[in-house]
């Protein structure tokens, strides 16, 4: 398979900043640059811990009707909405899965790294091969500090890991499905889905992050044509738009290149 529309929006995008990039088509071929580079994840490492709560929910250790009572200690800076909710609001753990990936918050996702554990959603990405990317510390709305662990992730980790879901392989069959939906509910559609039209035969799915100097989203998108899933990973754009425009560019020159759907101009 030709690649040349990636490599032209690829070289484009590496005029504003740095950014890694892995590609996998439909037939398999796959593309990256910088694919094993270590990148700030932000908040794409909220994938593996999906999965992570996905496992304990198997082996019988959580259930998605638990509930938990917001307490206002809990309360995290950035992304969602639980920060600005009244204290003791009760939500069930598929209520924080959601809110954590369609939305990112930041408290929600908190909640669930002490619920999974760090070292257990650590020990998940390594039975995943996800060698370059880490778990390192909870959400905080910023780069690591001195003294702090840095969450690390690299573009080829992420996209196989998003493969290994979309297989069923990264957890029960049921579970895959039940990530599946989740990822589909992202509610930001600024990056890989920028230039999807509007197209009830197609599905997408992802998980964005976002910090200073940090532009990042993993996932997939489906037509009846296959399977392309895709992760870009930018830093040091200066500006998140900028980011985010470099990424649905590149989704989009990977739509052409794959010939799974005919995007949106750029206009």
């Amino acid at each position: 398979m030709s690649w040349t529309n990636v490599e032209a929006a690829v070289k484009d995008a590496d005029t504003y900043g740095t950014v890694g990039v892995s590609v996998i088509g439909p037939d398999g071929s796959r593309w990256s640059q910088n694919g094993d580079r270590k990148f700030r994840a932000a908040s794409i490492v909220k994938i593996p811990l999906m999965i992570e709560v996905y496992r304990r929910i198997e082996r019988g250790e959580t259930s998605l009707d638990d509930v938990h009572a917001l307490q206002a200690e809990e309360k995290a800076p950035g992304s969602g909405v639980m920060l600005h909710l009244h204290n003791g609001v009760e939500l069930t753990i598929n209520d924080l899965i959601y809110l954590m990936i369609s939305i990112s918050d930041n408290t929600a996702t908190n909640l669930l790294i002490r619920l999974a554990g760090m070292d257990a959603v650590n020990a998940t990405m390594r039975e995943l091969e996800m060698t370059g990317s880490n778990l390192g510390r909870e959400m905080k709305n910023r780069p690591a500090i001195a003294g702090e662990d840095e969450n690390w992730s690299t573009a080829d980790d992420y996209t196989n890991v998003v493969q290994a879901i979309l297989d069923g392989r990264a957890a029960s069959a049921v579970s895959c499905e039940a990530m599946v939906e989740m990822l589909r509910k992202q509610q930001s559609r600024k990056r890989i889905s920028r230039f999807l039209p509007e197209d009830e035969s197609i599905v997408w799915g992802s998980k964005t992050g976002s910090i200073k100097s940090v532009t990042n989203d993993s996932g997939f998108i489906r037509s009846p044509s296959g399977t392309l899933i895709v992760t870009v990973l930018c830093e040091g754009m200066g500006d998140q738009h900028r980011g985010e425009q470099a990424i649905g560019e590149i989704s989009r020159a990977a739509m052409l290149d794959t010939g799974i759907v005919d995007p949106l101009p750029i206009v």
